[in-house]
């Protein structure tokens, strides 16, 4: 039987996968383990209505948005959340339970800008890390409190410019599907 080479959704590299008939080989290194028995789960938050699917007001950015949350289904399991309010969001994130807590990423003018890269890194470290949850999340109109800011893992700025809120979800959904390609050597982000 041919050997076919296949691409893991978080592979590290010398980590080899190929099928044999039926059986699925995984080579690994002597001195690397697996780590990757249940994929991370993604939140994309927002403060602001909510949009369902079928709506008749839903717009071309919810739907681009939702394309890129689809997408990045091959890495981690994602999904779009709205809130009425900060504080309904923070109750949200404290109440989620996991071996370990979730990480929150803030969108914030006053944040930290990144490249494509450097996001990817962050996003890689986490996961390398043990993070089973990574919420990113866009806030009210009039910005974060301090208290928000303060319970932030990151705070994360798409740069100097001000955005509508569903064309800052639609650059981040794709900015995460972005850093989950470059994790994984896929060819969609080619460097520019």
């Amino acid at each position: 039987m041919k050997k076919r080479r296949i691409l893991l959704p978080y592979p590290k590299i010398g980590h080899h996968l190929s099928f044999l008939g039926s059986s699925l080989i995984c080579r690994i290194p002597h001195n690397k383990q697996l780590a990757y028995s249940r994929p991370m789960q993604l939140t994309l938050a927002h403060i602001g209505p909510r949009v369902t699917v079928g709506s008749k007001s839903k717009d071309g950015f919810a739907q681009l948005t939702d394309l890129y949350l689809e997408r990045c289904e091959t890495f981690a399991k994602c999904r779009a959340e709205a809130f009425r309010s900060e504080q309904s969001l923070l109750e949200w994130v404290e109440k989620l339970h996991g071996r370990t807590a979730p990480v929150v990423a803030f969108l914030d003018s006053r944040g930290r800008s990144m490249s494509s890269e450097v996001f990817a890194a962050w996003i890689g470290k986490r996961r390398d890390d043990g993070a089973q949850h990574l919420v990113f999340a866009i806030g009210p109109p009039d910005g974060w409190s301090s208290v928000a800011r303060e319970r932030a893992h990151l705070l994360l700025s798409l740069g100097p410019m001000t955005l509508a809120h569903s064309l800052a979800r639609l650059v981040l959904a794709e900015q995460i599907y972005r850093a989950f390609t470059i994790l994984s050597g896929h060819p969609y982000h080619a460097g520019h």
